[in-house]
């Protein structure tokens, strides 16, 4: 396993594991991750060459990053063998380069993978949400700003949320992305107020998993808000995250796959997150990286097919691709 360079099958290896212990002194910024299965976990950004990948920090993680000769360099070490050298970068706000922002920490939805309901966080007014925008555009390193949110009490109004702050968004001339629940004509509404993509979460394709794990919610109406998404934004502006560890099959992932391709969605194949506050909720195993590249390899030929590209995504998790593995940025 040992290598210097981040190859597509090195990036997978690192993602199914997930975690990474490290010195804390070499951590050039810690943000707790506060949205979706993520949330509540510290994380660092390792970049090398023009690839990057996130990962959580744990003690006990098999993984770990130290110290090795170079200006700023660090390697990733498993079982005392340095399998590739890179960076750390700074994450100022959830990940390098955007003000990726949560403003609702809460949800009253209870997906059974999803911390969130359990921890019931903050919920970020104007000022704090630009005060962190003001923040990355000091460090001169916003190149978008990326907005999510949980349910603090109904999905309609954590739209209204996201419209009553997009027009203080303009002076900062930067893509804006949206990722939230949808509702009504919200991606006429996001797009009128400068939005350049949207992300509507599928969570699963696998209609028996989604009824188990999210139940409260509606995979028809999602897919419905996803087309209307695309009509409204255009291809290559639509975006879906879809989690891969559920207990689904690969036959399922190639089905939902083509079915929101052919719609003009992208799909982001999102390795789970088990979280403890979660532990025995549901079934959520991390995949191989095998698997991983099995998938993301099948996904690259059939977005190809529907004239899709991820290199296009100018906000948001392709923008970031820290905690997956992307079709033609990363393979």
């Amino acid at each position: 396993m040992q290598s210097k360079s981040f190859t597509p099958e090195m990036k997978a290896f690192l993602i199914s594991i997930g975690s990474v212990s490290i010195d804390p002194s070499l951590i050039p910024q810690v943000r707790g991750s506060t949205a979706g299965p993520g949330a509540g976990t510290s994380s660092v950004f390792f970049r090398s060459g023009e690839k990057r990948v996130r990962l959580s920090i744990k003690t006990d993680s098999p993984l770990s990053i130290q110290k090795v000769e170079g200006e700023g360099d660090v390697g990733v070490f498993y079982q005392g063998k340095e399998l590739v050298r890179g960076k750390l970068e700074l994450a100022l706000a959830h990940c390098p380069d955007q003000a990726f922002i949560t403003l609702c920490e809460r949800c009253i939805f209870d997906c059974k993978y999803c911390p969130v309901p359990k921890l019931q966080g903050h919920v970020k007014n104007e000022e704090e949400v630009l005060s962190i925008i003001d923040e990355v555009l000091r460090s001169g390193n916003l190149k978008a700003i990326s907005l999510t949110s949980g349910v603090e009490t109904s999905i309609e109004g954590e739209v209204e949320r996201v419209i009553k702050l997009l027009p203080s968004l303009k002076k900062y001339n930067v893509p804006i992305g949206v990722s939230v629940y949808p509702t009504g004509d919200c991606s006429r509404k996001f797009h009128d107020a400068g939005v350049s993509e949207v992300k509507y979460n599928v969570e699963t394709m696998d209609r028996e998993i989604f009824e188990k794990v999210c139940g409260n919610l509606s995979l028809d109406y999602i897919l419905d808000k996803l087309k209307e998404a695309v009509q409204v934004f255009g291809k290559n502006r639509v975006f879906s995250n879809f989690i891969i560890g559920l207990g689904e099959s690969d036959n399922s992932v190639r089905n939902g796959i083509e079915t929101l391709a052919e719609m003009g969605v992208i799909p982001v194949l999102r390795p789970v997150n088990p979280h403890p506050l979660r532990a025995d909720d549901c079934f959520a195993e991390r995949p191989s990286p095998e698997r991983l590249l099995k998938l993301v390899k099948l996904e690259a030929k059939i977005l190809e097919r529907n004239g899709l590209d991820p290199r296009l995504a100018k906000t948001m998790c392709l923008k970031c691709t820290g905690c997956d593995l992307v079709p033609f940025i990363d393979l």
